[in-house]
């Protein structure tokens, strides 16, 4: 009865706790500007499918697809004996409940040797992942000025508490199997991997069950920690890929959005007739402060940008791909999403747990930023980073989980030119071609067809010469 009510305390505070923290990312992720992201329900459907539960845009490299399938198809397989671990934990002291979903009879047998085979591929994936990491020298995309200090501890951290977790799970299952033989019974379900282990533990009945207890306790506290540890993670995204892929952009990738204040003035000019549509008023009715072009600061993006940033998996496949950082320029199209994660907790509200701007700061030995005068656009974000990309759109296709940072880098570049006449001085020639005489050329309209004059003279001439 005590392990019930213990296990029901725990459970309620781990996940109150979690439900605390993602109240405080929901929270930030709202102070973004409003976009309509309702319909096409079919369509994103499908897209959440394949891309968010199919993994559809990893397979594009083999290697750590495959691992990473291990690992996600494991975490998916063995969530069902948690969830048989929950109902022991917390009616197993008052009915007595061991093995609670032996009642599936060949089904209980078939997942829980599946969970043991997935729990071993899981530690081998994790191992390679380990090594892929740390190698030296790591891969090229597991390198950059924006994976800091904590970057790179925060991804060797859960590769160490998933081998953790999954010895705690043998450690459970080993010792529940060997005092069932000893016993003389058989242990509902099937255990491949337990069987190979069970020599390798002691004989003494005492030492047994606390090993069993020990691994039980273990592997459900570890996923209590592991779940209020994820808020703080880069490892969020096993939790917001999916709704982050259900409101992706539907839009082909080259079509950037318009300015809506912008358009309305073109077609006013374009047609006398149109009329403008009225601005839009608070609900007592008195007018709202004009919105900024383009975007300066975090609550300039859309929502569903910030809600990108928290699905980044920071796997480096959009910097990989990217032409600009390829050429040593500075951008990183995964530094720009990471800045915008990192300075919405800055200026908002941070993990609980840690903070991983903070520690970026002290590792680099910067100064913690003036909070009071901060912004995403040079605080965090140069315009000469912005200034590098091509809008080749390579980032936005790399993402296995459709984040498109080309979005964010094309609003601050938007704010430069519109609100700070911030341009560079060869895009301001062009705008003044485009206003004097109609195109990014140095030529009057007038002057426009001359090379069709030349052509023709010279067909002409090539004529005769051939007659």
């Amino acid at each position: 009865m005590l392990q019930s009510i213990l296990f029901l305390l725990l459970l309620v505070a781990a996940f109150g706790f979690f439900a605390w923290q993602v109240r405080k990312i929901r929270a930030n992720i709202l102070v973004g500007r409003d976009r309509d992201m309702s319909g096409n329900a079919a369509e994103r459907f499908q897209k959440t499918l394949l891309v968010a539960f199919g993994q559809q845009k990893m397979f594009k490299r083999m290697t750590p697809a495959l691992l990473h399938l291990v690992v996600y198809v494991g975490f998916l397989v063995i969530n069902i004996e948690v969830i048989e671990i929950v109902i022991d934990g917390l009616f197993g002291s008052i009915f007595g409940f061991h093995r609670a979903l032996k009642f599936l009879g060949p089904v209980y047998d078939v997942l829980m040797a599946t969970n043991e085979i997935l729990a071993a591929l899981v530690i081998v994936a994790v191992v390679a992942f380990w090594w892929r990491r740390n190698s030296n020298p790591p891969l090229k995309r597991f390198t950059g000025p924006e994976l800091r200090l904590w970057p790179k501890m925060d991804a060797n951290i859960i590769l160490y508490v998933e081998v953790v977790l999954m010895v705690a799970l043998f450690f459970m299952n080993t010792a529940d199997l060997k005092l069932h033989q000893m016993e003389g019974q058989d242990l509902p379900g099937t255990f491949p991997i337990s069987n190979l282990l069970v020599g390798l533990l002691p004989t003494n009945v005492a030492t047994l069950e606390v090993l069993e207890r020990l691994g039980w306790w273990l592997h459900i506290i570890g996923i209590f920690l592991f779940l209020n540890y994820l808020p703080s993670s880069k490892h969020f995204h096993i939790i917001m890929a999916f709704p982050g892929v259900w409101y992706s952009r539907l839009v082909p990738q080259g079509q950037f959005s318009n300015v809506e204040s912008i358009t309305h003035e073109v077609k006013a000019m374009m047609d006398p007739s149109f009329v403008v549509p009225p601005a839009p008023t608070a609900p007592d009715g008195s007018a709202l402060a004009p919105t900024p072009f383009g975007a300066k600061d975090v609550d300039d993006l859309p929502w569903t940008n910030l809600m990108a940033a928290y699905s980044c998996t920071e796997c480096g496949r959009c910097t990989s791909v990217c032409p600009a950082n390829l050429t040593g320029k500075l951008l990183s199209p995964r530094k720009i999403i990471m800045d915008t994660r990192d300075r919405m907790e800055e200026k908002y509200n941070s993990p609980l747990i840690f903070r991983p701007n903070v520690y970026g700061a002290e590792a680099k030995h910067e100064p913690i930023t003036d909070l009071a005068n901060a912004t995403l656009l040079r605080g965090k974000v140069t315009p000469e980073e912005l200034w590098a990309c091509t809008t080749c759109n390579a980032c936005v296709e790399s993402c296995p989980v459709n984040i498109n940072p080309l979005e964010s880098i094309i609003e601050m570049r938007r704010f430069l030119v519109l609100e700070e006449s911030a341009a560079p001085n060869s895009l301001n020639v062009m705008f003044s071609n485009i206003e004097n005489n109609g195109a990014p050329w140095a030529f009057s309209p007038s002057d426009r067809f001359n090379w069709a004059d030349d052509l023709y003279a010279t067909e002409k001439q090539t004529a005769a010469v051939v007659a």
